[in-house]
């Protein structure tokens, strides 16, 4: 169960915990779902940049509407979350290895916005195929 605040802001996650299915998939029983959290208390803030594709069409200059391309830009090709939350390792990480962020992607600290008390991500591979979405397929 979600608890949001009167503005509207998630403050509370009542949740179920069965010990039977840390680390395995027994037969026949299926979760509802699956959380995967980072301890307020134990993490630093972050701003987390998701970089998705930037056309709604694969290929946008050869299409058979005759469209410019122009009007295949995806809107949503760039989501910036300001309020994250990472694991304190990542305090030390350097733009030079990459990072796997839970059921996310792939991500690497960005050499230039990021500075001493400032951290962001960019994610540069996503885990899931948009594409299949676009088309209708997935």
């Amino acid at each position: 169960e979600v608890i949001k605040n009167d503005e509207g802001k998630i403050v509370e996650l009542r949740c179920t915990y069965d010990p039977n299915t840390l680390g395995v998939n027994p037969e026949g029983y299926k979760a509802n779902g699956v959380i995967h959290w980072v301890s307020a208390s134990h993490s630093l803030p972050a701003e987390v940049r998701l970089y998705d594709r930037l056309f709604q069409h694969e290929s946008p200059d050869n299409n058979k509407e005759g469209k410019d391309f122009m009007e295949y830009l995806n809107p949503n090709s760039l989501q910036v979350l300001v309020e994250s939350r990472v694991e304190e390792s990542l305090g030390q990480a350097t733009s030079e290895l990459p990072f796997q962020f839970e059921r996310e992607g792939y991500f690497f600290l960005d050499p230039v916005d990021s500075g001493e008390g400032r951290l962001v991500f960019n994610r540069t591979v996503t885990l899931r195929d948009s594409w299949a979405k676009i088309e209708g397929k997935g």
